[in-house]
């Protein structure tokens, strides 16, 4: 494996412009919540003036500890519980859904990442101590969205009664184990990843369980912790906020200028505030709102006046739900967190709380995009050489880049470019004296201009259609090429399970994305296999 390129966001087309605007420090608010080490030492300050107490420290190591008792920890994992109890120790921290066997590969990248960062950020500040932190999203209740994977050969998935915190279904579906086993235990590392796929969804083991499993199997050795939000004792502490948002809707009362702007500048948000942003959990998960005199549990014949559910909430803060907009609150108030790595969404939606913490007066934390990595046969690359084409080509707006290849060579495509010039030439001069003479016929003048122009257009799109035809192999070739880069049409990243690249490589291909991975920007990484 050989490392061929590393393309900054600020390149690549598709990267949305609030994130690359964020990146560059250019929105208002936001220029100290990059990764550089100066607002790291900030960001430090910040979070230890505002600290955990010791309880609190106490209460996440010993949940931790037993959240993780089942697993055979590492004593790197061992000591960072531990420290968790330390004032100088802090976490930084990455949240994922519970996708069947982690779904597709940039649930490793984003995880390998975060544990980087803490390497670097000891090595920049060594009186302190740096956790990495997998946050699971066990009480989404969106089961289609995490029951399936994909590899190169096949589709993946389970099916379960779902509409509760998926975290909590059970597994009793495990025919994909038998038809994964099929595609892969002719591989080299095959046997290792049928042995971890059975260990983890065993059935009767709860998605949970198996999530965690995997992600212990994974990077135990490089010392990460993986929690669950999903706990009474680290509700308790969200009691306040929780009551606050039931009684004065702050959240969304407190990001309306943020939303606003936004929208006004970037077209929409990636999340819209609700006026509560929380959920009840009963048998299935389930909007909370309120009328005017009660608060209703949609879909359920669950109501309480206001009085039952402050009380509901004092008694079982367990059963109370946040929205993906009050889970990094939910976050950054348990955890000594100094920063988020996410996904351009998650960064997106993470900008619109800014207000909000200021309101609750818990540090908003620095904000990382993920690294993305593009793994890339060296007969791919061959292909593309030939093709007097760039990899950076296929990150751009590709449809442009094969109707100029296309063009290349036609000798037509240049006349009608010179002819095209010649006519605006001549009209910009007949515009000018024909404006002088009769204001009527200059504006008739300049819609000949517009008419003769669209012929122009015309003739260039029937020459590259009549090109397409006449070289049909060449635009098969390139669009045989985009999907080997891009399969379905899309990312890598976003399809293929870390299967594809593991059955060859093993650990070792896990220890490559760690020594590749950028921490102090954002790129795309592309390996040649």
């Amino acid at each position: 494996m050989k490392t061929i390129n590393k393309i900054s966001f600020n390149d690549i087309e598709s990267i949305p412009q609030l994130v690359k605007d964020f990146l560059n420090q250019q929105i208002e608010g936001f220029e100290n919540k990059t990764f550089t080490v100066d607002h790291f030492r900030q960001q430090i300050h910040l979070k230890g003036d505002s600290s955990l107490s010791s309880e609190q420290r106490r209460i996440l190591s010993a949940v931790l500890e037993e959240q993780l008792s089942e697993l055979t920890l590492s004593s790197k994992q061992k000591g960072n519980v531990a420290d968790l109890q330390l004032p100088n120790t802090f976490t930084v921290t990455t949240g994922h859904q519970l996708n069947l066997f982690s779904g597709p590969v940039f649930f490793v990248y984003k995880i390998l990442q975060t544990i980087k960062t803490c390497t670097y950020l000891k090595e920049n500040f060594p009186d302190f101590n740096f956790v990495p932190v997998y946050w699971m999203a066990s009480e989404d209740h969106d089961f289609a969205e995490i029951n399936h994977f994909k590899t190169e050969n096949h589709f993946y998935e389970i099916n379960e009664k779902s509409g509760g915190p998926v975290g909590r279904i059970q597994i009793s579906d495990t025919y994909f184990i038998s038809e994964f086993e099929k595609e892969f235990k002719d591989s080299v590392f095959g046997t290792e990843l049928i042995l971890m796929l059975k260990e983890a969804y065993k059935t009767g083991n709860t998605l949970t369980q198996a999530i965690r499993i995997l992600v212990n199997r994974l990077f135990s050795e490089f010392g990460l912790l993986i929690l669950d939000g999903d706990s009474k004792e680290l509700k308790a502490e969200m009691k306040e906020i929780f009551k606050d948002e039931l009684l004065h809707f702050s959240l969304q009362t407190q990001s309306e200028a943020k939303v606003d702007f936004l929208t006004e500048k970037y077209g929409k948000v990636q999340v819209n505030p609700r006026e509560i942003n929380l959920f009840y959990l009963s048998d299935t998960r389930d909007r909370i709102e309120f009328n005017g005199q009660k608060y209703i549990v949609v879909d359920k014949n669950i109501q309480f006046t206001q009085e039952e559910i402050l009380a509901e909430l004092e008694n079982y803060p367990e059963r109370f739900s946040p929205n993906a907009l009050m889970r990094p609150v939910y976050q950054e108030k348990i955890l000594p967190n100094l920063a988020y790595i996410g996904g351009n969404a998650e960064i997106m939606y993470w900008l619109e709380l800014k207000d909000y913490f200021s309101k609750i007066e818990i540090p908003f934390p620095i904000l990382i995009p993920r690294n993305s990595m593009l793994f890339i046969k060296e007969k791919t690359l061959g292909k593309i050489r030939k093709l007097d084409l760039g990899i950076d080509d296929f990150f751009q707006n590709f449809a442009i880049i094969t109707n100029r290849k296309i063009l290349k060579d036609n000798h037509i495509l240049p006349l009608l470019e010179e002819k095209e010039q010649l006519l605006i030439n001549n009209f910009s001069e007949l515009k000018a004296t024909a404006e002088m003479t009769e204001r009527s016929f200059g504006n008739m003048v300049k819609a000949e201009e517009v008419r003769q122009l669209k012929s122009f257009k015309r003739m260039k799109k029937r020459l590259l259609h009549a090109e397409k035809i006449k070289q049909a192999e060449l635009l098969e070739r390139l669009e045989n090429l985009f999907l080997d880069i891009h399969p379905s049409g899309t990312w890598q990243e976003r399809v293929y399970n870390f299967s594809v690249f593991f059955s060859d490589y093993g650990y070792s291909w896990l220890e490559n994305c760690l020594e590749e991975m950028v921490v102090q920007e954002s790129k795309l990484i592309i390996v040649a296999i």
